[in-house]
């Protein structure tokens, strides 16, 4: 049995698997905006609380789960370098030239990354736990209100939809003409800077050939079967909500709720300090 991969739907009857597509669309999106919105200690609990759970109720493994987050491992070096040695502070730990180590970067270099790493995992978690075809009618949900403004929401949904689909199927296309290369005697890990990214090239010439070859063979078989868009479009498996949706919005509004009262709350603590009515304080 091949082994799942990050992006690619894992049949199951999880109970993240039974939810309705919208609702994981739509409280993962707000998630995200959730993710970007913390700030505080206590937020920070919070939503990696909700992260774990998730991560619980999905059954899938951690592997294609977290497999992403490994592969931008030096993405995450370069983001943790640049908040570290050019965010600017009162009191820098290290000052040379144009570069300004400090507390401040590190923890800020952290958070990015932690955020990073939390949306990544959301998203592996929806792809993972939601057929293709279902993500394209969660999107055709959401595009609904373009059509007012004679916006192809169906093509844009599909064209999304598409590339969704498409990204597992190059990341493993990727991996295959990698270990191809290397077993022809091709040196793709050694040399410096330039001489790696012109070992890019037997890589990416045959991945570009294979993705426009498939490309074409999809249009070729989206025309045969004579599609015309999404309008007028029966489904086989129509989209219903549940009840279990119904309660996963209302959690996930409940929480941004306390989240936005979190900032409030830290807002005003923070005006009481700088007026002078406060002594001090500490973020929540």
């Amino acid at each position: 049995m091949r082994e799942a991969i990050s992006g690619t739907y894992v049949p199951g009857q999880s109970p993240l698997h039974r939810f309705d597509a919208r609702a994981k669309f739509f409280s993962f999106l707000l998630l995200i905006v959730a993710v970007i919105l913390t700030h505080s200690s206590l937020e920070y609990v919070m939503i990696t609380a909700i992260w774990i759970t998730l991560i619980a109720l999905s059954h899938c493994p951690l592997r294609p789960i977290f497999g992403s987050v490994q592969r931008m491992r030096w993405f995450f070096i370069l983001v943790f370098l640049t908040n570290a040695f050019f965010f600017h502070a009162d009191h820098p730990l290290w000052k040379w030239w144009i570069f300004t180590l400090s507390q401040e970067g590190i923890a800020q270099g952290f958070q990015v990354i932690y955020r990073v790493i939390l949306i990544l995992v959301l998203s592996n978690l929806l792809t993972l736990t939601t057929p293709p075809l279902a993500i394209t009618g969660a999107i055709q949900t959401m595009l609904r209100p373009l059509k007012f403004i004679r916006l192809p929401a169906d093509d844009i949904a599909m064209i999304l939809s598409v590339a969704i689909q498409f990204i597992p199927t190059l990341m493993e296309e990727t991996d295959s003409i990698r270990k191809a290369q290397i077993a022809r005697g091709a040196d793709l890990e050694s040399g410096n800077m330039i001489q790696k990214a012109k070992s890019m090239i037997p890589i990416l010439v045959p991945l570009f050939v294979s993705a426009f070859r498939r490309a074409n063979d999809l249009a070729m078989a989206m025309e045969a079967r004579c599609y015309r868009g999404g309008e007028g479009r029966t489904k086989m498996k129509p989209l219903h909500y549940q009840k279990r949706d119904r309660m996963a919005y209302l959690t996930l509004l409940v929480y941004l709720a306390a989240v936005i009262g979190l900032r409030i709350l830290w807002i005003n603590v923070l005006s009481g300090m700088a007026a002078g009515i406060l002594p001090g304080a500490f973020p929540l």
